[in-house]
C-alpha cells in the first residue's frame, strides 16, 4: 500500500480560501465561481467546485441573506465557503440551521464581526489538519498490529479494507456528533 503520508500529500487538504483572497469589492456570480475554482480545483475537470445553480440553491434555502443587484459581498463569499466545507457532511437543512445565527446577526446591523468567526474557523482547521494527519498514521499502525499474524497474500487488500471501515467509522462518529449539535441549535430556537 502506498505510504500515508503520499495519500496525504496526494488529498491536498489545505486549500482554503483566506480573507486575503477575497477582494474588498462586490464580485459577479461568475468571478465568485472562479475564486472557488481557483482555490478548490479538483484533477476531474469535469467535476465542478462550485456553480450558478448551487449559488442559487443556497440563496433560495436561504443559506445566505439576500444578494443585492446580483452582487456578493465578502461576508456572502465567507459564508459559501462555510458551505462549501458543510455540504459534504450535513444536509441544506442542517447547513442552514447551523448558519441561520450568523446570517442573522449579518442583517441585524452586524452584531458580530464575521471576519473574525472565519479566521477562527481557518485556524482550528489548520489544528483539525495537524490532528488529522497524526491520527491517519495511528489508524495505519494499528491496523499493522492487527495485521501482524495475516497471510501475506491478501494482507494489503485488508489492509485497505480495514483503514477504509476505519476512516468511514471516524466520519460517521463526527458527522453524528455535528448533527446532534445542529438538533441542539434547533431545539435552543423552539
Amino acid at each position: 500500500m502506498k505510504n500515508i503520508i503520499d495519500i496525504i500529500q496526494e488529498l491536498d487538504l489545505d486549500k482554503k480560501i483566506l480573507l486575503d483572497d477575497v477582494p474588498n469589492l462586490d464580485l459577479y456570480m461568475d468571478q465568485v465561481i472562479q475564486l472557488f475554482d481557483n482555490k478548490f480545483a479538483k484533477t476531474d475537470a469535469n467535476e465542478k467546485v462550485l456553480t450558478k445553480t448551487m449559488i442559487n440553491n443556497y440563496a433560495k434555502a436561504k443559506l445566505l441573506f439576500p444578494i443585492k443587484n446580483k452582487k456578493y459581498t465578502k461576508n456572502h463569499i465567507i459564508l459559501i465557503s462555510l458551505i462549501y466545507h458543510l455540504k459534504g457532511a450535513l444536509s441544506i437543512n442542517d447547513i442552514k440551521e447551523t448558519l441561520n445565527g450568523l446570517n442573522q446577526r449579518i442583517l441585524d446591523n452586524n452584531q458580530l464581526n464575521i471576519d473574525d468567526v472565519y479566521t477562527s474557523f481557518l485556524h482550528l482547521n489548520e489544528i483539525n489538519l495537524d490532528k488529522f494527519k497524526i491520527d491517519l498514521q495511528t489508524s495505519v499502525e494499528n491496523v499493522n498490529i492487527e495485521l501482524e499474524q495475516a497471510d501475506d497474500e491478501i494482507k494489503e487488500y485488508i489492509e485497505q479494507l480495514l483503514l477504509i471501515t476505519s476512516f468511514v467509522n471516524m466520519s460517521n462518529l463526527y458527522r453524528s456528533a455535528a448533527e446532534k449539535l445542529v438538533q441542539d441549535l434547533s431545539d435552543k430556537k423552539e
